[in-house]
């Protein structure tokens, strides 16, 4: 364990994958770190103290951040990381469902972000840093509400970072592709299947059993995480992992109809 920073991280959705990695991972670069989870956590990641919160009520996120203030006095870092996903058809899901899927997604981004600036704007210091996607930067089949989802982080952090930087505060999104995390598994089904979609959907399930063994660990994302954290001269976004940095160095240099049938054909859709 390294000596304590004296600085002060919450990290939402730290019960599991990239949130834990996250967590134990800034608790040994020095941070007092408080994870969140929406209900206690039995199994506390290294280093870390867990807290129950929803970031879907806000009542439940200000009595967070006054816990940690009470406790610390001050929040330094905020890693936005709870979510859930949702694969299927865009027309496969209500209206409903998808505003549920952006209230957890970005909503809830939204009243952490909201709830920590005070205090670091009275500090005149502070840095958020927003789990994105490199769906955020490449839209994909079967993931059209989580990528607009994404999409809109991205917008958000971007903008939201312009905005704080007289403050001394920067926002950083991190952009992971495809984590060997329980995230798929706890994904939510669309509310409205279509038998039209049933190979599809199957044969994405079998192309994610592929995927999954080799796809980059948690581990791999926190790293990025704590650079973003302690980099002198912060970046508005970070990829992380190969596959990310791939995806990203083609979508900016390789021609748009070259880089639409390369997704198509590792998706096994006709081109």
């Amino acid at each position: 364990m390294n000596m304590k920073s004296g600085k002060t991280a919450v990290v939402t959705g730290a019960s599991s994958g990239i949130g834990r990695a996250s967590a134990e991972a800034l608790a040994r670069a020095g941070f007092t770190v408080f994870g969140t989870s929406r209900r206690k956590a039995g199994n506390e990641p290294d280093g870390v103290t867990m807290l129950a919160c929803d970031v879907t009520d806000g009542e439940a996120v200000a009595a967070l951040v006054s816990t940690v203030l009470s406790r610390t006095g001050r929040i330094d870092l905020l890693v936005n990381n709870a979510g859930v996903g949702l694969l299927g058809g865009a027309e496969e899901s209500s209206v409903a469902q998808v505003q549920a899927l952006f209230d957890v997604n970005l909503f809830g981004v939204i009243r952490m972000t909201n709830a920590v600036l005070p205090s670091m704007r009275r500090r005149g210091e502070g840095r958020i840093i927003n789990i994105g996607s490199i769906l955020g930067l490449v839209p994909a089949p079967y993931s059209a509400h989580y990528s607009a989802v994404k999409h809109a982080l991205e917008g958000y952090s971007e903008s939201l970072d312009h905005e704080v930087r007289a403050f001394n505060i920067r926002v950083s999104v991190i952009e992971p592709a495809f984590v060997r995390t329980v995230f798929d598994q706890n994904g939510i089904e669309p509310d409205s299947l279509l038998k039209e979609y049933d190979r599809a959907r199957a044969g994405l399930k079998a192309l994610l059993s592929e995927v999954m063994p080799t796809a980059d660990r948690p581990e791999v994302v926190a790293k990025v995480v704590v650079k973003a954290a302690t980099d002198a001269r912060p970046r508005r976004r970070y990829t992380a992992g190969k596959a990310a940095r791939q995806v990203s160095l083609l979508r900016r240099f390789a021609p748009a109809e070259m880089f639409d049938k390369s997704l198509r054909k590792q998706f096994r859709l006709p081109v």
